[in-house]
C-alpha cells in the first residue's frame, strides 16, 4: 500500500511564496508509484489540503488529519517544505513530534537553534568553526554606532537574526547609515546580528542523509552581480551559482569537513545547506539552512544533480529516512 505523504508549504513569514514553489516542485517530482501525495498549505489564516482541482479541505489540527469523501486520512509522513516560521524554527517539528508523525526535516531543537543565526554560531564556535566578528541587538536596545563600528568595522552586514532568503539584510558602508539598516532588519525580526564584512569566495555546502549515511554534496560557488547575495541575486537571476565550485582541493576538503562537522555536532537529520566565506583559505560560517529551497533552480537540488542524485531520489530519500527514524 502506498504511503500517504503530506507536503507542507507556505508558512507565516516573508518566505511564503518561495516555500510554495518548493512544495509544488516536491509534489511534482515525488514518485507516485510509491507515495500518495497531498499538498497542505500552512497559512496564518488557514491550514488546508488543496486537491488536484484546487479545492480546499480544512486540516484538523487536533491530529493533522483531513476528510475526503467522508473518509479520514492520516498521514504516514510529512515532507516539510516551509521556509521560515513555523516550518524552519522548530514549531512544526515539535507539533509533529507530539502527534508521533514522521517528518523530513531535523528535530525541533536543531531546527530552532539553526534558525537563530547568533545562537547557532555561538554553539559551534567552541568546536573550532570560525565566524565573523559580530554585535547583537534586541529591539529596544540602545544603539551605540561608534561602538558597533569599532567592534565589526565597515563595511558591515546588518541582518535579521531569524529570517531567510536575505529578507531584512543590508550592507552598510557608512556609520550614518546604520540606523536605517537596523530599522529595516527590525521589520523582519526583533533580534539583529551585525557582522563584519568578510572579503573572499562565498560557497554553499549541502549535507544530507542519503541511503542511511551522511553525505556532503558537491560545493556551489556563489558569484553575485549585486553588492552581496541578496534576494535579487538569489531569486531573480542576479547571480551565478557554479557547481562544483572553483576552489582548490585543500579548500574543498576544509569546507566539506567543517560543514559535516557542524552537521554531526548538532546531531542533524534531513537536509542542511551551510554558507561559508573563505578568508585566507579558511572557511568562515555565515549560517545553516535546514529547510533550503527545493525548486529546480535552488542550490541544494543543483548539488544533488551534480552528485548524480535525481530530484525524485533526493525527495524520496528524505521520506524514507524519516520513516526509518520513526521505526
Amino acid at each position: 500500500m502506498k504511503k500517504k505523504i503530506a507536503i507542507i508549504m507556505g508558512g507565516y513569514s516573508s518566505e511564503y511564496q518561495i516555500s510554495m514553489k518548493s512544495g509544488n516542485v516536491v509534489y511534482e517530482y515525488l514518485d507516485r508509484k510509491q507515495y500518495e501525495l497531498f499538498r497542505i498549505h500552512i497559512l496564518k489564516t488557514k491550514w488546508v489540503y488543496v486537491d488536484e482541482n484546487e479545492k480546499e479541505h480544512t486540516v484538523n489540527r487536533d491530529d493533522f488529519s483531513i476528510q475526503i469523501n467522508s473518509q479520514k486520512v492520516i498521514f504516514d509522513c510529512v515532507f516539510n517544505a516551509i521556509h521560515g516560521t513555523p516550518g524552519e524554527d522548530g514549531l512544526m517539528q515539535a507539533y509533529f513530534e507530539l502527534l508521533d508523525i514522521s517528518q523530513t526535516s531535523c528535530d525541533y531543537y536543531q531546527s530552532a537553534l539553526t534558525f537563530n543565526k547568533r545562537d547557532l554560531l555561538s554553539v559551534l564556535k567552541p568546536y573550532g568553526i570560525k565566524s565573523a566578528a559580530s554585535h547583537y541587538l534586541n529591539m529596544g536596545d540602545k544603539i551605540d554606532e561608534d561602538f558597533i563600528v569599532k567592534k565589526v568595522g565597515l563595511p558591515c552586514f546588518v541582518k535579521a537574526n531569524k529570517a531567510g532568503s536575505s529578507f531584512g539584510i543590508s550592507k552598510v558602508y557608512k556609520k550614518e547609515h546604520l540606523n536605517a539598516a537596523i530599522e529595516k532588519a527590525y521589520k523582519e525580526d526583533d533580534e539583529i546580528i551585525i557582522e563584519a564584512f568578510l572579503d573572499g569566495i562565498e560557497v554553499s555546502v549541502g549535507v544530507i542523509k542519503y541511503n542511511g549515511k551522511t553525505k556532503v554534496l558537491p560545493i556551489t560557488e556563489i558569484v553575485t552581480e549585486n553588492d552581496f547575495f541578496d534576494y535579487e541575486a538569489k531569486y531573480e537571476g542576479k547571480s551565478k551559482e557554479i557547481t562544483p565550485a572553483r576552489i582548490s582541493k585543500d579548500q574543498e576538503k576544509k569546507v566539506s569537513d567543517q560543514a559535516q562537522k557542524a552537521y554531526n555536532i548538532l546531531k542533524m537529520t534531513g537536509y542542511s545547506r551551510s554558507e561559508f566565506i573563505f578568508v585566507d583559505d579558511e572557511p568562515f560560517m555565515l549560517e545553516m539552512n535546514t529547510t533550503p529551497g527545493l525548486t529546480e533552480q535552488s542550490i541544494l537540488p543543483q548539488q544533488a544533480l551534480a552528485a548524480g542524485i535525481s530530484l525524485s531520489e533526493l525527495f524520496g530519500s528524505a521520506i524514507e529516512e524519516a520513516l526509518y527514524k520513526k521505526s
